[in-house]
């Protein structure tokens, strides 16, 4: 299991400077983290059974795993609909391409149609496992790009002071550039582009990037970076004044895309199950008399079917035995029952998870503090606001909770 560390060593052994491969096509507006994410799990499904299999961006879009997930989740037509076709053609071929030029997939012609074949399958399952990846590896691939071409000291003006004047000259300055040194010859198509570079990486240093054209009024959220925004919940950025979150929440449940969070909790089980095998041993997460032998389980602390906005969040994920998961967390073997006091041990051992974890220099940080608070929140229909890491407030709220049903 890669870390973002082993995206940068791998980003880093690449020479991806612009005015050299002249490649306009490497990144494009079709490359957002959630994009990225579903197309390289399609390949990876794809080619899970022989790596030197080859495809086209068709095969993929056309593949019954693929037909199974895009449609619902991003509200398009049927894969296998030929009317399809110009809605899939980009959707897929953008990501395709990005992927190349990271030197992901190679990329051969095959009469007229580009063709690919896995270069690295460890970095395409990384990006694939969840959107968090696919939005490491853009931020860290956009910003080698951008030192490569020698355009990264204008970013980094931008970013230490960041008003219209840095905004405008780091714009023209991008538009310039690639125009100059790439097939593309006008600033629309160069202006679309620009924010899914710039944002990301705005994103990753809480700064202000770009919105309409303009820099935008405040910090870019990660709702801002994804293709389908209905499927994100920005509360903070979104929620009118006066209304609490929870009132907030329960106003957009109708706009919850089910499918979407079906499919993102059971990647979120995949991955949790992989992190856990590697370096915890596949240990169960709660240490007590049925935690005997390997935790194959990941179950959800709060239910996928009545919550499921947090479904997919790792810190609404626990690693268990089979007995656990069984006998105590669903009693009598009833998956549509909870146990509620053991609810409440499992919310205890995945804060104790994550501490753990936030605070391991050594391996990978997959957990947020803020979203198990979010999960706590959404659980419990309270709107606490926690000071960040600060785990005995989070102990405190659960035990307070749980001696109050």
């Amino acid at each position: 299991m890669l870390t973002e560390q082993d995206i940068k060593v791998f980003i880093n052994k690449n020479d991806y400077d612009i005015r050299k491969s002249n490649n306009s096509r490497w990144i494009d507006q079709k490359c957002t983290p959630d994009v990225l994410n579903i197309v390289a799990d399609c390949v990876f499904q794809y080619v899970f059974d022989d790596k030197k299999k080859q495809f086209s961006s068709t095969d993929i879009w056309r593949y019954p795993y693929t037909e199974d997930n895009v449609r619902d989740i991003f509200s398009k037509p049927s894969t296998v609909h030929e009317k399809s076709r110009n809605e899939y053609d980009k959707f897929f071929a953008q990501p395709l391409e990005m992927l190349a030029n990271a030197r992901v997939l190679k990329k051969f012609k095959n009469g007229n149609r580009n063709c690919y074949t896995v270069n690295n399958l460890d970095i395409l399952e990384y990006i694939c496992l969840r959107e968090r990846n696919s939005l490491s590896f853009i931020k860290i691939y956009c910003e080698k790009v951008m030192r490569d071409s020698g355009l990264w000291p204008i970013f980094e003006e931008f970013f230490t002071v960041q008003n219209k004047e840095t905004y405008f000259f780091l714009k023209d300055s991008y538009e310039q550039f690639i125009i100059s040194n790439t097939p593309i010859n006008g600033n629309t198509e160069v202006r679309r582009i620009f924010t899914k570079v710039l944002n990301p990486l705005a994103y990753d240093r809480r700064k202000c990037g770009t919105e309409r054209g303009r820099i935008s009024k405040h910090i870019i959220t990660y709702s801002q970076l994804m293709y389908n925004r209905e499927n994100f919940r920005d509360l903070n950025a979104d929620k009118p004044k006066g209304m609490t979150r929870n009132e907030w929440k329960e106003k957009r449940r109708n706009k919850i895309n089910k499918d979407y969070y079906k499919y993102q909790s059971a990647k979120a089980k995949r991955f949790l199950r992989k992190f856990n095998d590697q370096y915890r041993d596949g240990i169960s997460e709660v240490h007590d008399e049925f935690g005997a032998g390997l935790a194959t389980q990941i179950h959800h602390i709060f239910p996928e079917n009545q919550y499921p906005e947090i479904s997919m969040y790792l810190e609404n994920l626990v690693a268990l035995t089979p007995t656990q998961h069984m006998t105590k967390a669903h009693p009598l073997n009833n998956t549509h029952r909870i146990d509620l006091e053991y609810q409440e041990i499992l919310l205890k051992a995945k804060a104790g998870s994550i501490e753990e974890n936030i605070s391991d220099v050594n391996i990978e940080n997959i957990y947020i503090f803020d979203n198990f608070v979010e999960v706590i929140n959404t659980g419990f229909r309270t709107d606490y606001d926690v000071v960040e890491n600060d785990f005995i407030t989070v102990m405190n709220i659960i035990t307070d909770y749980y001696m109050h049903i």
